[in-house]
């Protein structure tokens, strides 16, 4: 039991550590703050800067990242129709079987279908991108220390550098990355995209849309959580009212 407890405490410790080192490491760079409109208590997605969002990863990252968490069918909470759904879902092609003889087949995707995966496998990924491994995007915002304003930091943070700093072979400096090198060129630049609604294509104005979006892609349910917050608390508060005035009623001739 004492083997036990101790092997408890030392785990425990080690934890301690490490999460104090990796804080302290995600702390050394200030990070860029924005007024998220999806953040606070009343807080909601910007479904036109999702949307925008979503074509930047489209366009830009799925040539290396994936969103295998992410189904078709839930862009619908993002104001797309369920036809746009299912056009958009056909343009990609999955592999599917066996059918009657045995045999595995391609076809077209379909709304149920989640976001495909770029690379076969971890190691072909590495193959394509100089032995660094592109995380899948799905749970990126909540994966990060910093959360929203790490992602959009980090799109936004390739800059040259300083005169004294020694970049590396094969990377790349960025203001806001833990040790400023990263094996991820710069992903975005000035219309890299063209916006369907007229919009600008910046670099802040993309890094800021796939932000929001990747934020609703790790948290789909936010609004639904928070509303649900919001009326129990109401319950909660009227149920105080109630049970106070039912305590004044019922001690009312006591003395």
């Amino acid at each position: 039991m004492l083997k036990f407890v101790k092997s408890l405490a030392t785990a425990a410790l080690l934890s301690v550590v490490t999460l104090s080192g990796a804080n302290a490491a995600g702390a050394s760079v200030d990070l860029k703050s924005v007024d998220w409109q999806h953040t606070g208590l009343f807080g909601t997605y910007d479904r036109a800067a999702a949307q925008r969002g979503l074509q930047v990863y489209r366009e830009v990252c799925a040539g290396c990242h994936g969103l295998n968490l992410v189904a078709f069918r839930t862009l619908t909470d993002l104001g797309f129709t369920e036809d746009e759904v299912k056009a958009l879902s056909a343009e990609y092609t999955f592999v599917d079987g066996p059918n009657d003889d045995g045999d595995m087949y391609e076809r077209p995707g379909k709304p149920f279908d989640k976001f495909p995966d770029p690379f076969p496998n971890e190691k072909a990924a590495r193959a394509s991108n100089g032995g660094a491994y592109p995380p899948d995007l799905s749970l990126i915002v909540k994966a990060r220390p910093g959360f929203e304003n790490y992602l959009y930091s980090l799109m936004v943070g390739y800059v040259d550098p300083p005169a004294n700093f020694e970049l590396n072979p094969g990377m790349n400096y960025n203001a806001y990355f833990a040790g400023h090198q990263i094996a991820m060129p710069a992903p975005l630049s000035e219309d890299a995209v063209e916006y369907a609604d007229g919009t600008p294509a910046t670099v802040d104005q993309m890094a800021k849309d796939l932000t929001v979006f990747l934020a609703w892609a790790a948290e789909p349910k936010l609004e639904d959580r928070k509303h649900m917050g919001l009326r129990v608390i109401l319950f909660l508060l009227i149920m105080t009212g109630i049970f106070f005035a039912a305590k004044r009623k019922i001690w009312a001739d006591v003395h």
